[in-house]
């Protein structure tokens, strides 16, 4: 298939910045929703080309196709695209803080219940209650 090699340095240069790539298995798409100039079935075209050659692996699941970019397929978009040696992308960049945003440490008190007591020890319908040969089914009628 003929892809247009402004549509192709699109498609590859989305899948260098990214690192991952997800692709839906539809042929009629007018467009890919994250990649404006490139049709669906020329994204989905130029990953089964990166796959055949080893540059992406693929996980194909419910009618979408996971695009991951290998080390080769890293270094093939590096002398293509003509990045600089030290640019990678986003899924091998190591992050800067060890916590996830909007995490402090001051909420973990509050991680069993609010009160400091586990769950299913307080009074009400909350106490386990034991079936001396009550309930339906099997075996648990009179």
């Amino acid at each position: 298939m003929f892809i247009p090699k402004a549509n192709r340095i699109a498609v590859f240069s989305y899948l260098f910045k990214e690192g991952v790539l997800v692709v839906k298995k539809d042929t009629v798409s007018p467009s890919h929703p994250h990649i404006e100039e490139a049709t669906n079935l020329e994204v989905l075209n130029l990953m089964k080309s990166l796959e055949s050659r080893g540059y992406v692996r693929v996980t194909f699941s419910w009618q979408h196709s996971y695009c991951y970019l290998t080390n080769e397929g890293i270094e093939y978009l590096r002398s293509y695209l003509g990045v600089p040696p030290h640019a990678v992308p986003a899924t091998h960049k190591k992050k800067q803080g060890g916590r996830p945003e909007g995490r402090d440490r001051e909420e973990e008190g509050d991680k069993f219940g609010g009160e400091g007591k586990p769950a299913f020890r307080g009074s009400g319908d909350r106490e386990y209650r034991p079936r001396n040969g009550g309930g339906f089914g099997r075996g648990g009628g009179v």
